[in-house]
């Protein structure tokens, strides 16, 4: 269970490793990933999957439960800022002005007051709700502080309500794991980012070579280390490392080089 962005990834595995192992049942769920660490730090998930990596206050929870865990990472996402495919008149937006349109208490509703030259458009935003490692990271790095963001935007743990939220609004701006846009980009326009050095635009090149900058941010899963002791789940978190950097790369992301994943499997015990 736990973040959305990291769902395609877990859920291709979990297919994968049925036709291979049709015995046995995986679950794969989505609850954010501060939902799902709600969840695994009380022992209730064997798997939580991540897209930030676990907060000291979720570390001490799952201590005072004595929930041991393993970090793995998987690779890398490009936080990807979409548009209606119909928008024409941006390509490129910078992250001051992401931040004056996402700001807590910000009152930018029209296009035209994002920048000068902008048409009169109404503005409507679409984004993660707040147990979303995705609203984690991109508050962290636009606002200067998780959590910090204005309210007043269609809010969803499920990034296909945003995907379609967006392509059914003209004037919709939202923000998303990259792997949920490439499947959905002929009805999105995803924007380039500048942070300063020019706009870059997302693409598995930017996001692994540092250039997409600051919305490049690392995916996990953290493993109760418990669970391991049942055959089932040591065969599959098994599995997982073996074929989880060709799946991360396959659903859009940027997988970890084969050293992470041979350092995985240390950590695991494989």
């Amino acid at each position: 269970d736990g973040s959305s962005t990291v769902f395609p990834v877990s859920q291709a595995v979990a297919e994968e490793f049925r036709k291979v192992q049709p015995g046995v049942q995986v679950n794969v769920g989505v609850s954010g990933t501060g939902g799902g660490f709600k969840r695994f730090t009380v022992g209730e998930t064997d798997i939580s999957d991540a897209s930030r990596p676990i907060k000291d206050k979720e570390a001490a929870e799952a201590k005072a439960n004595n929930v041991e865990y393993i970090e793995m990472r998987l690779g890398t996402d490009g936080l990807t800022v979409i548009v209606n495919k119909n928008n024409s008149f941006v390509d490129c937006l910078t992250i001051t002005e992401l931040n004056a349109i996402w700001k807590p208490g910000s009152t930018i509703n029209n296009w035209k007051d994002v920048r000068a030259g902008f048409p009169d458009q109404k503005l409507r935003l679409y984004g993660p709700d707040t147990d979303s490692g995705t609203f984690d990271y991109f508050t962290e790095e636009v606002n200067g502080e998780a959590q910090m963001s204005r309210a007043d935007y269609t809010a969803s743990a499920d990034d296909n309500v945003l995907v379609q939220g967006v392509s059914g609004d003209k004037g919709g701006l939202g923000y998303f794991g990259y792997a949920y846009y490439q499947p959905n980009a002929a009805n999105l326009k995803a924007l380039a980012i500048d942070n300063g050095k020019g706009c870059v635009e997302v693409a598995p090149e930017s996001i692994e070579d540092g250039s997409y900058s600051p919305l490049s941010r690392p995916l996990y899963i953290y493993v109760n280390k418990a669970s391991m002791a049942r055959p089932e789940m040591k065969k599959f978190v098994e599995f997982y490392l073996d074929e989880g950097a060709k799946l991360t790369n396959e659903v859009g992301y940027v997988a970890s080089d084969q050293n992470v994943y041979a350092e995985n499997k240390i950590k695991a015990g494989l």
